[in-house]
């Protein structure tokens, strides 16, 4: 409807500087070490061991996110979720290149299919930002690129499995895929009968708020599938008022809105962040889903906080919060048919 008048013609004409707006700022993400230390007033020691992880894993932080960063701080938890640091090119047992075994479960390229009833799709490899706890840091994004005969035979081996209930797009970032594009994979998705629900998996919108685009809302709106929403938001402070707008937008088309939150040593790992962040996720609309353990991806060892911490941190959540501002603490392992829910430590005197 809205191509049928020329009022709404011209309204959607002037979102056109909207889109060229989260593309340029998507293509003007990459920073080196020291551009970044210079945008947020830093000194020059705060990286200068950043180049040799650099060089392995780029550093991709665009200004939309820098913004939240407090200047002059070398310990801002949002920094330190994208800052290289020279303790990724130490080797740790234990911790490899998929730690997930997904490369056991890639029977279609661009598919991963490890659990019953859904199936996950590498929707695109690029992302708006590069986390260095990134469980997919290694990934092969060039072996599972979804080309038109890569697409075909994933749909193809969707029809042939009435199991698949749900699909999820993945990434990389799926909706680092242009708005077209991604119409048309839901497109031809929804025209699968056995079908019930769509996911994104999603950090984008929390980095580039202005990704949320009339044409994808729309696309949202309009799908007869249920959408789920999950976005990937660490820190309270990621939760600024451009993205409050951003979530509150896909609300409007009932997509459902979670959040999964990764347990970071020294970014999130107290009482006073996680609670603060369940709290201002729930004010915002998104439901806290999962608090995961960092997956034991290599480069990543530095940000690992012990199973026995996550789960007193859950049961000091669990103590402080109502059950519904409570995420499930889980990990994933290679293998399981399901993510491991890990048991809360409760407090002698929990409520």
């Amino acid at each position: 409807m809205i191509h049928r008048t020329g009022t709404a013609v011209q309204a959607e004409s002037t979102q056109e500087p909207q889109i060229a707006s989260w593309q340029a700022q998507l293509a003007a993400a990459a920073l080196t070490p020291q551009q970044l230390a210079a945008r947020l007033d830093l000194p020059a020691t705060a990286v200068q061991d950043a180049a040799g992880a650099a060089g392995q894993f780029a550093l991709r932080v665009p200004e939309a996110f820098l913004r939240r960063m407090q200047p002059g701080n070398p310990r801002d938890p949002l920094l330190l979720q994208v800052l290289p640091s020279a303790a990724e090119l130490t080797p740790h047992p234990g911790y490899s290149a998929d730690p997930l075994g997904e490369t056991d479960s890639n029977p279609v390229q661009g598919l991963i299919h490890k659990y019953h009833g859904r199936v996950l799709l590498i929707a695109s490899g690029g992302c708006a930002i590069n986390c260095r706890y990134c469980f997919r840091r290694h990934f092969p994004y060039s072996d599972n690129q979804l080309g038109p005969e890569q697409w075909r035979q994933v749909m193809t081996y969707l029809a042939a499995d009435p199991s698949i209930e749900e699909v999820i797009l993945s990434g990389g970032d799926p909706l680092a895929t242009p708005d077209a594009r991604l119409g048309r994979m839901m497109d031809e998705l929804q025209e699968l009968p056995h079908l019930k629900r769509l996911r994104l998996h999603t950090r984008l919108p929390v980095v580039i708020p202005d990704r949320i685009t009339p044409e994808l809302l729309q696309r949202l709106a309009a799908s007869p599938l249920q959408t789920v929403m999950v976005v990937h938001i660490n820190h309270a402070n990621e939760l600024d008022a451009p993205l409050r707008s951003a979530l509150a937008k896909i609300r409007e088309t009932g997509t459902t809105l979670l959040n999964q939150t990764v347990l970071l040593r020294g970014i999130n790992d107290g009482l006073a962040p996680l609670k603060q962040l369940s709290e201002q996720l729930f004010e915002a609309g998104v439901l806290p889903y999962y608090l995961h353990l960092l997956d034991p991806v290599a480069g990543a060892a530095h940000f690992a906080v012990t199973e026995d911490s996550a789960r007193r941190l859950a049961g000091a959540l669990a103590d402080n919060l109502p059950g519904y501002l409570v995420p499930r603490l889980v990990c994933e392992r290679a293998g399981a048919s399901a993510k491991v829910p890990l048991t809360p430590i409760l407090s002698e005197n929990g409520a």
